[in-house]
């Protein structure tokens, strides 16, 4: 199981007051340290958080693998091409959200996800998608020439009782279907200590992409020990899954 650290709320943190500081390569670097397998970081048209320089030097510097989360647009593409992060994830991008807001409709923007899809052949470039739990969703991924898919957990997070168990039986039942089709799974959006156990013990899922709650959690344990804690239950989420039943 991968575990990768988003560090865009660093960024934010280091933009609210026009500092060079707190500096996310340094704390990606850290993160690196304590036991994350890569770093993901999304370089947005408005530059909110993640600016182009960062992504240069996080190319430079880290040891694990760079994610680039970006939209599928012509700037992103060559951005992208010229950087050569280990991966791509094409995510949806709206000026006005405070940040990712569901899946990438690759229904509806194959054609731009086409595209990027071939630079990312041309570069050798690993293309994931950011897509909600959807069979045509993951279908179409396979079709567009994706390696991987990321499912959307943020409805299964932000719901209780009956609602998110039905949730994660959506997300179980995507997850095969993508490894029937040659895709590799990775999971993220809004997973934290509390949650992520059980995303972790769906079988396909071979990655997590969590950014928000670990800066958030070091806050209080420090950066290096937050990452440590997120290994920690993803163990526990690991020893789960010879208990789940798997979808029929």
């Amino acid at each position: 199981m991968r575990l990768h650290i988003n560090i865009d709320h660093v960024a934010t943190l280091r933009n609210a007051r026009g500092t060079s500081y707190p500096d996310p390569v340094a704390l990606a670097l850290l993160c690196e340290n304590a036991g994350a397998d890569g770093i993901t970081a999304h370089l947005r048209e408005d530059r909110r958080h993640i600016r182009d320089s960062d992504i240069q030097l996080l190319r430079r510097d880290i040891k694990t693998r760079l994610n680039l989360e970006m939209a599928s647009t012509q700037e992103m593409a060559n951005i992208a091409a010229r950087v050569h992060p280990d991966a791509i994830t094409l995510v949806p991008e709206r000026r006005e959200e405070r940040t990712t807001e569901g899946g990438l409709d690759v229904l509806v923007n194959h054609a731009d996800i086409a595209a990027v899809a071939a630079m990312c052949e041309r570069e050798n470039i690993k293309l994931s998608l950011f897509i909600v739990a959807d069979e045509a969703q993951v279908r179409q991924s396979s079709a567009l020439g994706a390696a991987q898919i990321e499912l959307h957990t943020g409805e299964y997070c932000h719901r209780t009782g009956q609602a998110r168990d039905d949730e994660l039986d959506r997300l179980r039942r995507c997850a095969q279907l993508a490894a029937e089709l040659g895709l590799e799974v990775a999971a993220g959006h809004g997973l934290t200590l509390e949650n992520l156990e059980h995303v972790v013990a769906i079988p396909q899922v071979q990655e997590l992409n969590i950014g928000h709650a670990v800066i958030s959690d070091a806050l209080i344990l420090g950066i290096a020990e937050s990452v440590r804690a997120y290994r920690r239950a993803v163990s526990s989420g690991m020893a789960l899954r010879s208990t789940l039943p798997n979808p029929d």
